[in-house]
């Protein structure tokens, strides 16, 4: 499992650098992210955007993830491509995260 992470504008960036989030990598997605977000300040953005395809457990994974950011602080998403999107359409896990089209200028500052 690939992340990687940057600063922008005070907003904390996690790219998932793979195709998939599954049952394969759930357990390491979850560790990877807890690691990447521990003291970050400010908001957290997932970009999603190179991920096509997502199950129970990877949705699981990232839901693990948000429950774990310390009070006060969100964890959005970003980039979702069709497949992602739907999955969290199905699921009603779009009422539960906030969603960007991308991650740019933009993101995590009230679009």
């Amino acid at each position: 499992m690939k992340l990687t992470s940057g600063t922008r504008d005070g907003v904390t960036v996690i790219t998932v650098d793979e195709p998939r989030i599954d049952a394969a990598v759930a357990i390491r997605f979850k560790d990877e992210m807890r690691a990447l977000t521990d003291g970050a300040a400010g908001p957290v953005i997932l970009d999603l955007g190179q991920v096509d395809f997502i199950d129970s457990s990877g949705l699981g994974a990232i839901v693990a993830a948000l429950k774990l950011m310390p009070e006060g602080r969100a964890l959005e998403l970003a980039a979702l491509t069709p497949n992602v999107d739907r999955v969290f359409r199905l699921t009603r896990m779009d009422s539960v995260f906030r969603i960007h089209e991308a991650t740019g200028a933009d993101a995590g500052r009230g679009d």
